[in-house]
């Protein structure tokens, strides 16, 4: 995104593309209102008050009507860019819109792009740069987690954080830096004692910001949630029950799901995202092998496996084989035993010959493993029994003791790689002052952790770094 054209006029389609009862079209810039001027005249829009709304005709260099529409006026600096900002609203004709967009060109302005308008609020000093992110993530949010959550920043709860913690450290950081203008005179301006205080509290905030991520990545982009097992134990029979829907396909033939299905399970205002996937063979055929080779790709990439397995028909050592092949270290399990209603139904001679079995053959000690290590669920998806169960696990692994609506929840990842950059920047910090390194070492390190903090707001900024964040934006805001 080119930075050198920020005096231009700019205008765009603030609705969504396709026929609809209306479409917005917004200018911002210098010359926004004379520019509506040349084509409005049912008022000199010059001479009218700001946030008010006039009704009239449209028309080309013509002279012929293009539309009826009404036209908002928000004068400088009581706007959203705080630039004079013109917003029509005309039927939502496609031809009209386009014709109006033409007109607004031809008069003067140009083509707006990706995220401009939002660009020139956060460079017009009107919003910060996390302010003007949550712009996005508000216009993104598909819950009320996630609406709630990109409300709260917008409104700068997370930069008014961020900003007192900077002005905590920017004292001792000017403190330091003054004792080396007088390093030959061997003075402390900043207390040693208080600044490994003030480092350790701001630490622990920092921390717990960190912390938050998971959850916040969760509300906003939903948490990979794949179901893998062998064939035939129930999984989509379970992404039925769970969806409350007939989704996917099921049969007593093994192999029936052949491709993964994805489906969106709102738990409490967060959202999973259900993989089906095929089950776990030798497979018979080369789409079935497709089918296993997606399993295990989609596996590698969810952040918890829902691995279901057949109670009755499935050996404990199967599963922790396949456990064993499918884990990483950064995923979630949940072990379902599913079919857990087949067992029930057992009379009690056959009950107790399943039990020895499983003595017999050291099953009740994996079993007890898995209790220690793992979530363990008995359930039957056919009778939707345990169903509920599930969801209460799959929402607590998540956000059990994070879900405190008055903190801050961190949702970027650009935020959250900022954090971190700033956490090892203050342990060093800590370090430093624990073996009595020099104060320009400290001041160093200091430095580095304003930085990183900075990049949050935007204090810190590059071009190529709000190219990157405003180019995510649609056309229009």
């Amino acid at each position: 995104m080119q930075f050198t054209d920020l005096q231009d006029t700019i205008v765009a389609l603030a609705t969504p593309a396709g026929a609809g009862a209306i479409g917005i079209i917004r200018l911002s810039g210098q010359e926004a209102i004379s520019i509506v001027n040349t084509f409005f005249a049912a008022k000199d829009l010059q001479k009218v008050p700001s946030h008010s709304i006039h009704l009239g005709y449209i028309r080309n260099e013509e002279n012929q009507i293009i539309d009826q529409a009404l036209v908002s006026v928000f004068k400088t600096p009581q706007s959203y860019t705080k630039e004079n900002i013109i917003e029509i609203s005309c039927h939502g004709s496609q031809y009209i819109l386009q014709q109006l967009l033409e007109l607004c060109c031809r008069s003067g302005a140009r083509m707006a792009r990706e995220g401009e308008f939002t660009m020139r609020a956060f460079l017009n000093g009107q919003m910060d740069l996390s302010q003007a992110e949550a712009v996005a993530d508000l216009i993104a949010a598909e819950s009320a987690s996630a609406h709630q959550m990109a409300l709260k920043q917008m409104r700068g709860g997370f930069s008014e954080e961020i900003k007192k913690l900077r002005e905590e450290l920017l004292h001792f950081a000017s403190m330091i830096e003054l004792e080396l203008d007088f390093g030959e005179e061997d003075v402390e301006f900043a207390d040693r004692k208080d600044l490994q205080k003030l480092v350790s509290e701001i630490l622990q905030l920092l921390r717990h910001l960190s912390d938050s991520f998971q959850l916040g990545n969760a509300i906003k982009n939903g948490v990979n949630t794949v179901l893998a097992g062998r064939p035939n134990a129930g999984k989509s029979t379970l992404l039925n029950a769970m969806l409350n829907e007939e989704r996917a396909i099921v049969s007593d033939i093994a192999g029936t799901t052949r491709d993964t299905i994805e489906e969106i399970l709102n738990i409490n205002g967060l959202q999973f995202r259900l993989i089906d996937t095929a089950g776990i063979r030798q497979a018979g055929d080369q789409i079935e092998a497709i089918g296993v080779q997606k399993t295990l790709e989609e596996v590698k990439k969810s952040a918890i496996l829902l691995y279901v397995y057949d109670y009755l028909q499935t050996n404990p050592a199967m599963v922790q084989k396949d456990i064993e092949a499918l884990l990483t270290d950064s995923m979630q399990l949940i072990l379902v035993a599913n079919k857990y209603d087949q067992y029930e139904q057992l009379d009690e001679t056959e009950k107790y010959n399943h039990e020895r079995r499983y003595d017999a053959k050291g099953w009740r000690a994996i079993e007890a493993a898995w209790q220690n290590r793992y979530q363990l669920l008995h359930i039957s998806a056919k009778s939707k029994e345990g169903i509920e169960h599930i969801k209460s696990q799959l929402y607590d692994l998540i956000a059990s003791g994070k879900t405190n609506n008055q903190s801050t929840i961190v949702s970027n990842t650009r935020h959250y790689a900022a954090l971190q950059s700033a956490t090892e920047s203050l342990d060093s910090v800590l370090n430093g002052l624990e073996i009595g390194i020099t104060g320009d070492f400290l001041a160093m390190d200091i430095r580095h952790a304003l930085n990183a903090l900075g990049e949050i707001t935007g204090e810190i900024s590059t071009d190529d770094l709000l190219g990157n964040i405003f180019s995510r934006f649609c056309i229009g805001k």
